[in-house]
Formats: structure tokens, C-alpha cells, sequence
């Protein structure tokens, strides 16, 4: 692999071949750059900027380097339309360097230059940002000046699934938290149920609960399972109770009125207050109250008037039918905006 100093060895060593030519310097004062993208959110991952020099003059080569996270991005190319010939991209600690010089005697480029496009590609749902840091720039003198800059760009990938989705942005969110994953780095099936162990485990990973030495009291979470130490974290801290002493029914999908109630005991660890202590100031309306059983009504009034929770519609609560996972992960980031 061309190493940095052997980009720049090469470049010169291409100037020089012009160096006879006069040209004129490089009028710093009034040279400008920018970087844009014709999109930033995809589903497939694949993102192209393109970088531009204004007003320059006898613009001969350059030297870009951009600041990427490579855990999140990497670079599928690099093009230009200027004329010569292109060293392709160095990644070194989350630096990228792209570098361009013309042969001969070739005119140096003036005005508004389009100085090349790169397209990268997600390596996972979420977002990434695109700094650009640098750029040298040499005219036909051998004449360099270096720009520092501070553009950027950030970029999303999404899950295929929740390009139209009405939750599509609190998901992504939750995502960049790395509080919530997708079924798969394409799908995130945000109307399938969510269970009581998955919920279970999301306000654990949001309120960052610590592992405990109380007794697992559930027969059906066994030792081992991927939501053992969750459920243990949420059972510990008050979040959950089983449906019976002994059962906690991990994999059975979550009812709305049970959702809420958990809900409102996370926020009461979060904050200190006991659910006893919080006050209904408004009595619920929905037309399905009666549908709600005694001991969740308190915690619906609260989760419904704090603005936590949303009925289904704007008549029904719909207390004993099955959360999705949008519906979950949207009423975590309500929670989390209200503890901050």
C-alpha cells in the first residue's frame, strides 16, 4: 500500500514536469471548499459525497483527507473528472486521504472545480458522519497551500422495513443509543409483538441497570437464556412482576396496559418517586377503560397524561391488546427525553 509519503513524492514529482511553466499562485483569501451528498438516509447503506473547490486557480493537484468512523462506514470508491492521474484512498485511523495531480504540461484547473466523488457504504444500520478535515492544494509552481476545514455530513442507514414507517425516526434513534437492534442488519419488523422479556430487556439497557445478587424467582427464566440477566436487573430494580410467584412468561407478547405499567415503574426508579406518591390530575376518557384492569389504571392515567403513552386511537387505549415493537421502542425514547 502507497504510504503518505509516497503520495506526495509522486504528486511533486509530476509537478515538476511543469515546473517550467509559469503559472500564477494560489489566491488563498478567496478560495472556498464544500462537500454535499444528493442523499442521506438510505436503506442500502450506500452514500456518495461529492467535493468542490470555488474560485480556485491553477489548480494542479490536491490532497484531501476526510475523518470517517471504520467501524461504521467503508470506502467503496473514488473518482474524479480532472484530468491525471489519481492515488486511490489510504484509510489510517479513521483518516482517509485521496490524492490527484495532473502529468505534463497540462493547465492547472480555475473556478469552480468538482475535485472528485467517493461513495462509501454502511457496514450497519444507524448513522455515520463524514468530516471533511483537510485539503492541499499545489499549483503548477509547486506553489502549496493547506486548508483546514470543518464540513460534515452524517448519514443514516435504515432498516429496510421502515422506509415509511410513523416510527421510523425514534427507531433510529434508539438505534444510534444502542439501546434497540434489529432482527437483522435489514430488517427491524417494527409491527411484529414485542415479548415481556424483550421489553424487559430494553428499559434495562436504557436505564443502564446494574446486575444484582437477588434470587431469580421465575421458574420459566432459565439459567442461561439470552434475557436471564435482564429480567433478573429489571425484577430487582421493580420494573416487572410475573403473572403468577413463580412465572414470568419471558416469551409471551407484552399487552399494552402491562407495557405501561412497566413503563411507569422505570420511571419510577429513574426518578426516585414512588408510583404511590405521583398524582392523576386527569381522569382517563377512553372509551375501552373498562377494559383496563384495576391495578394498571393508575399507571395508564400517568403514562397517558405525562404524554409517555398514546391510546391506539383517539377513543381506545386498546389496554389488552399486543405492543408491537415501534410502539416500544417509541414510548422508551418518551421516557428517556423525560428523565433528561
Amino acid at each position: 500500500m502507497f504510504t503518505r509519503k509516497l503520495i506526495l513524492t509522486t504528486l511533486i514529482c509530476n509537478l515538476c514536469l511543469t515546473a517550467a511553466s509559469a503559472a500564477p499562485a494560489i489566491a488563498a483569501d478567496e478560495i472556498s471548499f464544500e462537500m454535499t451528498a444528493p442523499v442521506t438516509e438510505s436503506d442500502n447503506g450506500e452514500f456518495t459525497v461529492t467535493l468542490k473547490g470555488h474560485d480556485l486557480r491553477d489548480l494542479f493537484a490536491y490532497e484531501v483527507n476526510l475523518g470517517i468512523d471504520v467501524s461504521h462506514v467503508e470506502v467503496v470508491k473514488a473518482t474524479t473528472a480532472m484530468n491525471g492521474f489519481s492515488v486511490p484512498p489510504i484509510l489510517k485511523n479513521n483518516e482517509l486521504t485521496f490524492a490527484h495531480t495532473k502529468v505534463g504540461k497540462a493547465s492547472g484547473e480555475n473556478g469552480d472545480v468538482d475535485l472528485g466523488t467517493l461513495t462509501f457504504k454502511a457496514k450497519k444500520p444507524g448513522t455515520t458522519t463524514i468530516n471533511w478535515t483537510s485539503i492541499k492544494v499545489i499549483d503548477a509552481n509547486l506553489v502549496s497551500k493547506s486548508f483546514p476545514l470543518n464540513s460534515s455530513i452524517r448519514f443514516i442507514k435504515i432498516f429496510g422495513d421502515l422506509a415509511d414507517h410513523w416510527a421510523k425516526s425514534d427507531i433510529m434513534l434508539m438505534v444510534d443509543k444502542k439501546v434497540v437492534e434489529g432482527m437483522d442488519d435489514d430488517h427491524f419488523a417494527p409491527d411484529m409483538n414485542v415479548t415481556r422479556a424483550q421489553f424487559a430487556t430494553l428499559l434495562a439497557k436504557a436505564l443502564d441497570l446494574k446486575e444484582d445478587t437477588v434470587k431469580n424467582p421465575f421458574a420459566d427464566v432459565s439459567p442461561g437464556a439470552w434475557f436471564e440477566s435482564s429480567v433478573k436487573k429489571a425484577y430487582a430494580a421493580g420494573l416487572i412482576n410475573g403473572v403468577a410467584d413463580d412465572a414470568f412468561k419471558p416469551e409471551q407478547p407484552i399487552t399494552r396496559e402491562d407495557m405501561t405499567a412497566m413503563l411507569l415503574r422505570a420511571k419510577a426508579h429513574a426518578t426516585g418517586i414512588h408510583m404511590d406518591d405521583m398524582t392523576v390530575n386527569e381522569s382517563l376518557t377512553f372509551s375501552d377503560e373498562s377494559a383496563i384492569n384495576v391495578w394498571a389504571k393508575k399507571a395508564v392515567a400517568l403514562a397517558v397524561e405525562s404524554g409517555l403513552m398514546n391510546g391506539r386511537t383517539e377513543l381506545e387505549f386498546a389496554p389488552q391488546e399486543y405492543a408491537s415493537r415501534a410502539e416500544s421502542v417509541v414510548v422508551l425514547k418518551r421516557l428517556l427525553a423525560a428523565l433528561n
